[in-house]
């Protein structure tokens, strides 16, 4: 797997580490620990950037984010999940992969 989409990976794995501590911190070391965390993620985002085009690695986080939110939500905060957000989420999904063979699509016409 390309080095790049390891940071993809870690960026989308922070992002969820740090939106889980937003529900729950309560003192100011775990504050500071989400604040960390922020920042560890922030800097896996910009690695990938630096091998893969900004858009899609923006996309995916941006939508692993807010998926993973709301499965977070659904799961550990008894939140609830309904045909509406099902929807939205796989506009996103689509958009994503819309995205993807778009970059593809892109880098074949460069090579040609």
């Amino acid at each position: 797997m390309n080095k790049y989409w390891m940071y993809v990976m870690l960026t989308c794995i922070f992002e969820m580490l740090w939106v889980f501590g937003f529900s729950t911190a309560e003192s100011i070391w775990q504050w500071v620990l989400v604040i960390c965390v922020i920042l560890i993620d922030f800097y896996f985002l910009s690695k990938a950037c630096e091998g893969l085009p900004t858009g899609t690695v923006y996309a995916i986080f941006a939508a692993f984010g807010s998926i993973g939110t709301v499965l977070m939500d659904y799961f550990l905060f008894a939140g609830t999940i309904n045909l509406l957000k099902l929807l939205f989420i796989g506009v996103l999904v689509t958009g994503v992969i819309g995205l993807k063979i778009a970059d593809n699509h892109q880098e074949e016409g460069v090579k040609a």
